[in-house]
């Protein structure tokens, strides 16, 4: 059930998990080869042609091909807990403290290894308000996760 869990996460991650602009709304020849076109499709022949030739890559490391890694990235894809059907197993994990599920979101949130049993404490210690009815959301719980992250001082730097 565990290798189930994380990797239905983390495909269902990588398939949503596209940064808006990494390098730059500008960045690799891709955009260039395919300037002023919209759509799926010239996104998507831009997206291969930068990477399938790295590119985009070294452009974000020697600032060049229009790329700049200044920009803030952003991610506008649905909360990673409502995942595969994760949010019933991440609830009852959260009430004992512990679980494969609680490892698999705070892997997908970008929680190291070192805080992710301050991660699991502070879930646990904070059960009723990340999940205040029992018809919770998962946005409701994404929501309620981040103000509680925000408020640890170790886990804040992991939630904006």
């Amino acid at each position: 059930m565990k290798k189930m869990v994380i990797a239905a996460l983390l495909m269902g991650a990588s398939s949503m998990a596209m940064a808006e602009a990494p390098g730059g709304p500008n960045c690799g020849w891709g955009n260039m080869l395919f300037k002023g076109q919209s759509g799926m499709i010239p996104h998507f022949a831009a997206s291969i042609t930068n990477g399938t030739s790295g590119n985009a890559t070294f452009g974000m490391t020697s600032g060049t091909n229009g790329c700049s890694t200044n920009g803030t990235l952003t991610y506008g894809g649905a909360p990673m807990i409502g995942m595969a059907g994760v949010l019933d197993e991440f609830i009852a994990d959260a009430a004992n403290g512990n679980g494969e599920a609680m490892n698999a979101v705070a892997v997908s949130m970008g929680i190291s290894q070192a805080d992710r049993e301050v991660f699991a404490q502070v879930v646990h210690q904070n059960f009723n308000t990340i999940f205040p009815t029992a018809n919770v959301t998962a946005d409701q719980v994404n929501a309620n996760l981040v103000n509680v992250m925000k408020a640890d001082t170790r886990l804040a730097k992991y939630v904006s």
